[in-house]
């Protein structure tokens, strides 16, 4: 019998039905830099979909933790398994991920899309020009990417992501600088993805957002997890005083 993780290459590969990612479990998660650790002993286990908002102070290794999971930065120590099967390429190409300043290639608005499409085996100008329409580029198409404004790079990178028929998404923080009328639109791709199935991982720390999107809370303070709870909890009656604080406005320390 195949190992789980041989099992979703194999599932892949011949082009079976892929078992869902979930549940994703992180045991004992660790890592440092310079000698500091940011990132300490964290335990956490996501069972369904939905969007999960990852919050607390700045410094608090919440974007560490994504890029993690991710698979952008190798553990120092601890497990990550997504279905039982551990962190690795398979897992990985069933993932996006959408930074807090936009990546483009240096083509044009069209070309991005083309890219991932092309990439995945995929490449089909009607839905390219489908994702663009999405993100409100359709009239852009043929424009430099970096020459769209921070909102409009920011809708190309998210639909960029989305091109690639993700299983699970990690935000980064995607709406930080932007004007409401560009978070708006961010918010309403975002809560697109979630209908279509996508489960989402959104570093925020924009409690309103939160409010507005999250279905659970990840509290993250020092590198640990201060507490995980459904978001209507967490924001009527946090458990843990870092995020109590945190919510009254205070600084965490």
């Amino acid at each position: 019998m195949p190992d789980n993780a041989t099992a979703f290459s194999l599932e892949m590969a011949t082009g079976g039905a892929a078992p869902s990612l979930l549940p994703l479990k992180v045991s004992g998660l660790a890592w440092s830099a310079g000698g500091k650790g940011i990132v300490n002993g964290i335990d956490l286990t996501l069972t369904d979909g939905g969007i999960t908002a990852i919050m607390g102070p700045n410094g608090a290794g919440k974007s560490v933790l994504i890029r993690l999971l991710h698979g952008l930065l190798q553990p120092g120590a601890g497990t990550i398994t997504w279905n039982g099967a551990t962190a690795g390429d398979a897992t990985r190409a069933r993932q996006a991920m959408v930074f807090q300043k936009p990546v483009l290639l240096r083509r044009s608005v069209a070309a991005n899309i083309d890219f991932v499409l092309k990439l995945a085996g995929k490449p089909d100008p009607a839905r390219r020009d489908s994702l663009l329409a999405q993100a409100g580029l359709a009239g852009k198409a043929r424009q430099p990417a970096r020459a769209l404004s921070g909102g409009e790079q920011q809708r190309l990178a998210l639909v960029r992501a989305l091109a690639s028929n993700p299983d699970v998404l990690f935000l980064d923080e995607p709406t930080a600088s932007l004007d409401p009328a560009s978070t708006a639109a961010i918010e309403a791709m975002i809560a697109d993805a979630r209908a279509r199935g996508i489960k989402i991982l959104l570093v925020t720390h924009d409690i309103g957002q939160a409010r507005r999107l999250a279905h659970d809370v990840v509290f993250v303070n020092r590198g640990q997890v201060s507490e995980h709870s459904p978001a209507a909890s967490f924001f009527a009656k946090p458990v843990s005083a870092s995020a109590r604080d945190y919510l009254a406005g205070k600084l965490v320390l």
